[in-house]
């Protein structure tokens, strides 16, 4: 789950990192008073879930609360990688003396957190790292050891980093691992932290991306940054489907029916079983299908909530089919979802014999939901038929 910049900085500045002042314009009257009391030169951003800001123009800078009325309008029509501005983020803009890039996030390879510092910032890392690898360190923080700032200094000085520059920046990225650690991140990036022409240090640009699963955990939190429960942020605002997904999730607590994504293709997905929905969506893709959606279904949901989210799914525009799939299951029964699916299908009209073009879910009470589907005349298997080859058949139907 993806914050704006401004959601990101609100939460670093409860922590006590350097923000700059600043606020959020929704008008352009809000951008000028927000420049007045603020004061010129300020710096408008365009708040999207994306980068590329400054490429695509989506950043300006003001010289008088006029000039940021003017440029407000400017930025808010402006499309950022197929994003619209929800808002703009005025904010002062000050003398650069030395730029730096500091970021936490997960070593899917180490399974460890990882800190990423470099002491050439504003621009992207993966370039610097590219191109200027002895700029860029990596320090990997244990998940059993408590987190010190030893290891912050030390991230920091295996770039060259000495003096008091290094002693002022090593609270800063400490304290940044410990947001990230906290708050269960999978991403706290600070690009650029700047040191200013005073000495001072600031936070110019900030980025947080946290797990979804620890949403509840953390709800007070997201309701003190105005973060809805609707909003299943990722590097997008949801769209209405992904939203109505995440209701039908939230409105009855057995099981897991959510974790919706919407895509442009025609095979709409009831798939599970952890990371089998991941694998079953590729499949489709690898056999030549267009995945309608992804999402995600287990741990025994009632009928009434499989059901409604197969009739979300057969709602989506363009949707033809669904293919019903999960590995071998043994915390959700079968006769369960072979009755919700059914039920949605019926309920939104459709022929479920025609409408679903896969069921593929063996394992806790199979024999019943088997005995319910070539009741309605729907095409099943058994764990014999690997879930490459029901994605295949599911693909196979809508070719035909």
């Amino acid at each position: 789950m993806r914050f704006y910049e401004y959601e990101s900085k609100a939460l670093f500045k409860r922590h006590g990192l350097p923000v700059g002042e600043g606020g959020v314009a929704t008008s352009a009257d809000e951008a000028q008073s927000l420049a007045e009391k603020i004061g010129c030169p300020v710096v408008l951003k365009s708040q999207v879930l994306s980068g590329g800001r400054m490429k695509a123009g989506a950043v300006k800078f003001a010289d008088t609360p006029e000039e940021a009325a003017t440029l407000f309008d400017e930025i808010m029509p402006i499309i950022v990688n197929d994003q619209k501005a929800r808002s703009v983020l005025v904010e002062s803009k000050s003398p650069i003396a030395q730029e730096y890039y500091v970021g936490v996030t997960w070593d899917g390879r180490r399974k460890l957190p990882v800190l990423i510092f470099s002491d050439m910032g504003g621009i992207d890392i993966e370039e610097v790292a590219e191109k200027h690898p002895e700029h860029v360190s990596q320090t990997h923080i244990s998940t059993l050891l408590p987190f010190t700032p030893r290891l912050a200094k030390e991230g920091i000085g295996a770039t060259g980093v000495t003096g008091a520059a290094l002693n002022r920046l090593t609270p800063i990225v400490a304290k940044l691992v410990e947001i990230f650690l906290e708050y269960n991140l999978t991403l706290a990036e600070i690009n650029p932290l700047v040191r200013l022409e005073d000495g001072t240090f600031a936070v110019l640009d900030g980025h947080v991306d946290m797990e979804a699963e620890a949403r509840d955990k953390h709800a007070a939190l997201l309701a003190e940054l105005g973060i809805g429960e609707e909003e299943t942020r990722q590097a997008r605002p949801p769209t209405e489907f992904e939203i109505a997904g995440a209701k039908v999730d939230a409105a009855d607590h057995r099981g897991v029916a959510g974790n919706v994504v919407g895509f442009d293709g025609n095979l709409g997905l009831v798939i599970g079983a952890g990371g089998g929905s991941l694998t079953l969506f590729d499949a489709v893709r690898k056999h030549g299908g267009r995945p309608a959606n992804y999402c995600e279904i287990g741990g025994n949901p009632s009928v009434t909530k499989t059901c409604e989210l197969t009739k979300l799914v057969l709602s989506k525009p363009g949707v033809e089919k669904i293919a019903v799939m999960m590995n071998v299951v043994s915390n959700t029964r079968v006769d369960i979802v072979a009755r919700g699916v059914i039920k949605g299908c019926v309920e939104s009209g459709k022929d479920p014999a025609t409408t679903i073009a896969i069921f593929r879910i063996p394992g806790s009470w199979e024999e019943e939901g088997f005995k319910i589907l070539a009741k309605y005349g729907v095409e099943f298997c058994d764990r014999t038929v690997s879930m490459n080859e029901a994605a295949g058949r599911a693909v196979a139907k809508l070719q035909g």
